[in-house]
């Protein structure tokens, strides 16, 4: 919208005006040119980046739309909304104040005064519209007592508490009754939010946390790439190497080692700014992930999580960052390019993702986003069969079609493995014996022993075999039909001489 508004106004050219876009995705440089000293007139065109805490010298006039993209969390479809909202009173006199501050000015709203009163008061407090897994693990690693009897200033709801314990579940982080487990206790160690934190401690289990420490900490800073509206071909022409067509996690790698080996070969600061100029890359974010990296390194070290010698594969990698995010798998459909999710979500593709042309099958998601629809942000390529053995608390299995196979002498069936409604795993044959050892028996009794189906050496078999026979020639000689037993007394004297527990051959 900001982009849009600029074309128009330049369009429109207004003499010796300079347009000039702020939000937080610009870079640093831009973003400061806000800052400079002007003799003309400056339109600053501003998201709610500008509304707190930030004085632009020059300010004479504000335009408030009265709106703006508030963040919020939705417990019920388990995503991060980032959708257009009615900003509060508190937020539209707070814009308002952008001006006037070293001179008379004047604020335009483009709302009426009804409208303005019926607002709310102050906008929601972040602890009643984010996820609270976070919150939850802190407090119950240091004994705080129930959450829901927290005095909270602002008490978030009890839906959200539930997600929160949701969540914590998912990671494996509480038990079924919400009582911190022992991989819980290491999570709270971690000062990173819980499913980052839960991805470092896989990535030791996995042998990758070398390559997960990297990850972990480029997914809890911003986004050191820039793509500048008048120079995006440019921007994607020299970021192309540091796509990875499988994953978007592995361009995270790419990235670091060019910074890395960057940092040992140039001689000065300048010059490594100025490469990073060249890439469309902001030295400060891609210090700040460093910084941040060692932090998490330190913490590893203080924890004892042991870095690995050889490179992390595909798949160690990958079942890592699963651990995290079995909440962000999705299916692609078979009739168009959405994918299904989690829960009966349906989601795209972020635009900017290496995979936009290969379109995986399964895919995971380091985050679920909407803003004018749900979007999968840096995802990658996976295995379904992954997800069964990572989430053994989390599948749901059924079974069906259960029959005697007389090859095998047991009872065979087929098994349905999904996760939040996906299925991991849509039909493979296992012993129904294991699974439902009283009907197994039972299956055993009525087509391998009552209609002669098992395959066996006994003698009795052969004996049994003769007398129905017999009792067959009887009843034609005595043309009556009532002298054969029928199958459920058959049934009711096997099932007599039968030890509970056999369910084969």
């Amino acid at each position: 919208e900001i982009r849009e508004t600029a074309e128009e106004l330049r369009k429109a050219k207004l003499m010796g005006a300079e347009i000039l876009p702020l939000f937080a995705r610009l870079s640093n440089e831009d973003q400061q040119r806000i800052f400079r000293p002007s003799h003309g007139r400056r339109i600053v065109l501003a998201t709610n980046v500008a509304e707190t805490s930030l004085t632009v010298p020059g300010i004479r006039y504000v335009i408030d739309s009265g709106q703006a993209r508030i963040n919020r969390y939705s417990p019920r479809a388990k995503i991060e909304q980032l959708l257009v909202e009615k900003i509060s009173q508190a937020s539209a006199r707070q814009r308002a104040g952008r001006c006037g501050r070293v001179s008379a000015g004047v604020c335009v709203r483009l709302y009426s005064e009804q409208d303005f009163t019926g607002r709310a008061e102050f906008t929601d407090p972040e602890i009643v519209r984010s996820s609270l897994a976070a919150v939850i693990l802190r407090m119950a690693a240091l004994k705080l007592g129930r959450v829901d009897e927290f005095p909270f200033i602002e008490a978030p709801s009890g839906r959200l508490i539930a997600d929160g314990y949701a969540q914590l579940h998912e990671l494996g982080a509480v038990d079924e009754t919400n009582e911190l487990t022992p991989l819980g206790k290491q999570l709270a160690r971690l000062p990173v939010d819980p499913k980052l934190g839960r991805m470092l401690l896989a990535g030791r289990d996995e042998h990758c946390l070398k390559e997960i420490l990297i990850i972990a900490s480029a997914l809890s800073v911003q986004d050191p790439r820039e793509r500048p509206f008048d120079a995006r071909e440019a921007a994607d022409r020299m970021q192309a190497k540091f796509r990875d067509e499988k994953s978007d996690f592995l361009s995270w790698l790419l990235l670091w080692d060019f910074f890395e080996k960057a940092s040992k070969e140039k001689t000065s600061n300048r010059q490594l700014v100025n490469l990073c100029h060249e890439h469309f890359l902001s030295f400060l974010r891609l210090r700040e992930w460093r910084d941040l990296h060692r932090q998490l390194a330190e913490i590893a070290g203080e924890m004892e999580l042991r870095l690995n010698d050889q490179p992390g594969t595909y798949e160690q990698i990958h079942k890592a960052l699963l651990t995290g995010l079995l909440g962000n798998i999705g299916l692609k459909s078979s009739d168009s390019d959405e994918y299904l999710g989690a829960r009966g979500i349906k989601f795209a593709m972020f635009p900017g993702s290496g995979l936009k042309k290969a379109r995986p099958k399964w895919l995971v998601a380091a985050e679920l986003v909407e803003t004018s629809k749900l979007y999968a942000r840096c995802v990658a390529a996976i295995e379904p069969e992954w997800v069964e053995k990572l989430a053994p608390h989390l599948v749901s299995r059924q079974y069906f079609d259960p029959h005697w196979e007389k090859a095998g002498a047991q009872v065979m069936a087929a098994e349905r493995v999904t996760l939040y409604g996906l299925p991991v795993v849509n039909r493979r044959r296992v012993h129904y014996g294991r699974i439902n050892p009283k009907e197994a028996r039972e299956i055993l009794i009525r087509e391998g022993l009552v209609k002669f189906e098992l395959a066996t050496k006994g003698k009795f078999n052969d004996h049994n075999l003769e007398l129905l026979l017999e009792v067959e020639e009887l009843e034609h000689k005595a043309r009556r039909q009532d002298v054969l037993v029928d199958e459920e007394a058959l049934f009711a004297f096997f099932d007599a001489r039968i030890p509970t527990d056999i369910v084969n051959g």
